[in-house]
């Protein structure tokens, strides 16, 4: 099974431009492909020389493919560098830039990513604090006794 190449060749497009020229000699944006998906990493310049001349690659996401219904499906990684399905968004048969399938969700803004209580993130909306957010969720329903 091999990956559609256009769609390949449009998410290391889309990777190339996130950075521009200037800066590419301290970090660079890029796609990793793999058999059954496309992996988009960040690489950093080495700044130690002590841990040698490797550039450092940091997994940021995760698009695989699926040829049953020729579909793409992006996944976050965590913390523990483990891949989840980012779910305010369904799959879909094309990739296309990120920012029109993302234009619903508010801007992200230094700050706003809160930890919760099982150090996990949250988006928090501009001048929202962490406490307010957590008033403004909806109530979970209580979980029954054992």
């Amino acid at each position: 099974m091999a990956l559609p190449e256009l769609d390949v060749a449009r998410v290391q497009r889309w990777c190339a431009a996130r950075v521009p020229e200037h800066a590419r000699h301290q970090v660079r944006v890029e796609c990793e492909v793999a058999p059954r998906h496309l992996t988009i990493v960040e690489r950093r310049a080495p700044w130690r020389e002590d841990f040698g001349p490797e550039w450092t690659a940091f997994p940021i996401a995760r698009l695989r493919y699926t040829a049953a219904d020729k579909s793409w499906t992006l996944y976050w990684r965590d913390r523990n560098l483990r891949f989840h399905l980012y779910e305010p968004m369904a799959p879909s048969h094309r990739v296309e830039d990120p920012r029109h399938q993302t234009a619903h969700l508010p801007p992200l803004r230094w700050g706003q990513l809160q930890p919760s209580r099982r150090g996990q993130f949250r988006l928090t909306s501009p001048g929202q604090s962490a406490a307010s957010a957590a008033l403004s969720r909806p109530a979970r329903s209580p979980r029954p006794c054992r």
